[in-house]
């Protein structure tokens, strides 16, 4: 199995972040001092922080340290979404209730 790109998983914990927070892209980015294009480049995993803008994150994003690198919830999803899946591909589950419980909460 492939360890999962820090990068990627860091980006995708600033992105849920920020949006948990209510903020835009130009929003964060004016508040820990970097180009909109370069939060962008962060939330995709392209590239990596300085501990300054680390240390911004924190600041802007109101969390502790240690939040910004909870990504185990990451992996515990990827295993339900793996499990639903064989659970649909062999038959041993309500494709008609599932997909009305998914449109129940979806909107």
């Amino acid at each position: 199995m492939n360890e999962p790109n820090f990068k990627k998983l860091f980006g995708k914990r600033i992105k849920e972040l920020r949006i948990k927070q209510g903020l835009t892209q130009e929003q964060l980015a004016e508040m820990i001092e970097v180009g909109e294009r370069n939060l962008s480049k962060i939330e995709c995993g392209n590239v990596f922080v300085k501990a300054s803008t680390i240390s911004k994150l924190i600041t802007a994003l109101k969390v502790e340290p240690q939040e910004l690198f909870e990504f185990s919830l990451y992996q515990e999803n990827k295993n339900i979404k793996q499990e639903l899946i064989n659970a649909i591909e062999n038959d041993n589950v309500d494709v008609d209730l599932l997909f009305r419980i998914y449109r129940s909460i979806k909107y």
